[in-house]
């Protein structure tokens, strides 16, 4: 069985089980097919030595170091580049000692932990792959910065067997930035199989659209939203707005909705829920409404479609990619005439949109198993 080294510069870790979440769930749709192994690497101020915890995840084991981080010590930047290679040191002896020598490396997210199977591919001459999720390199963000950082950015996508972007337009981002590769091939992210399984539908007496964010006002536009409702209740009140997650803004955008007058129960503001409930949220409302300014992906509305409910978004991320006239509609970024307009049209219509068809078609594309394959295919090439 092929062999795979999952590593990456975000995943889930004891302060934060939500991070890198994404990565986590292709490690899981890969361990389908491969023998994959896990290896993360932490810093953490709060410790004075590195510390190991090895977890079994599903099909596939987790091995995470924290290394100590503290800021306030002399040459913090130069011990931190130290600890940092000294835990991955750690990490891929604790591997090779195990017998456990990778076929293939599957790094995540840019640069550093790029290097580092870039580094492997020199010393050992093991081949890797590229995934990533971030958006700094999108022409709105203008978050792609510094000489040497692009350097070595650029050397380590060149090297690369395949650079796998989670959607197309971070595909054409990357190569806008001179981030060049013969191998560049998309790869979905995976929804979680919760969102496949059939769940008791409540009956309720009004329309329901749902939006589901990290509450980061200045990706999501979440007050748009809620301006473009107000301007909608002039139309219609046979609706409600259920919001969904928390984050740096969430009371920001909590207090700006209490500036209007709704009526009593149309908007709710649930706070952060687990997958689970946020699944069955998605089965029991009408739509998914999202009006980002940029995404490198949008994996709610990969979501949303596997519970088969249509989604109204803006033209980015992997939008443009998952939704047509049978499953959505699509909107300029800011436009919230258009997303007022959008809304009328979707609860006057949705009886249009063929749930199960929409449903059946979002769980075969973003299945472990189908996700998983995809990798696998990439791999043996």
């Amino acid at each position: 069985m092929l062999k795979v080294l999952f590593i990456s510069q975000w995943y889930p870790n004891r302060y934060d089980q939500m991070a890198g979440l994404f990565v986590q769930k292709h490690a899981e749709a890969v361990s389908l097919f491969c023998d994959v192994q896990v290896l993360y690497i932490h810093a953490d101020e709060n410790i004075n030595t590195f510390e190991i915890e090895e977890k079994q995840h599903s099909t596939f084991r987790e091995l995470t170091i924290y290394y100590p981080n503290k800021k306030d010590r002399p040459f913090y930047s130069i011990r931190k580049a130290i600890n940092y290679l000294i835990a991955y040191k750690k990490g891929l002896n604790m591997l090779q000692t195990e017998n456990f020598n990778p076929d293939i490396v599957h790094a995540n997210i840019l640069t550093r932990t790029a290097l580092i199977a870039y580094l492997l591919k020199i010393w050992k001459g093991t081949p890797y792959v590229l995934t990533e999720h971030w958006s700094r390199y999108l022409p709105n963000r203008n978050a792609y910065t510094g000489t040497i950082h692009k350097f070595v950015t650029r050397v380590v996508v060149k090297n690369a067997k395949a650079v796998l972007p989670v959607s197309e337009i971070l595909k054409k981002a990357m190569l806008s930035n001179n981030l060049l590769n013969d191998n560049y091939i998309v790869v979905s992210n995976v929804v979680d199989s919760y969102f496949f399984e059939q769940t008791p539908i409540v009956h309720r007496g009004r329309k329901r659209m749902l939006h589901i964010s990290c509450f980061d006002e200045q990706a999501k536009n979440i007050k748009g939203i809620i301006r473009a409702t107000n301007e909608l209740l002039k139309k219609r009140q046979d609706f409600e707005l259920i919001l969904i997650g928390t984050g740096i803004d969430y009371k920001f955008v909590h207090e700006f909705s209490d500036t209007f007058s709704f009526p009593k129960g149309m908007i709710k503001f649930l706070g952060e829920k687990t997958p689970e409930e946020v699944a069955n949220w998605l089965k029991n409302s009408d739509f998914l409404v999202m009006f980002s300014n940029y995404e490198t992906a949008g994996v709610v509305i990969a979501e949303s479609l596997v519970c088969g409910k249509p989604v109204l978004s803006t033209k980015v991320g992997a939008a443009p990619e998952y939704l047509n006239e049978t499953n959505g509609r699509l909107i300029e970024v800011a436009d919230e005439n258009a997303l007022i307009d959008e809304m009328n049209f979707m609860f006057d219509n949705l009886d249009n949109f063929d749930c199960d068809k929409i449903k059946n078609k979002a769980q075969r594309e973003f299945s472990y198993y189908n996700v998983g394959q995809i990798i696998f295919e990439i791999y043996k090439q």
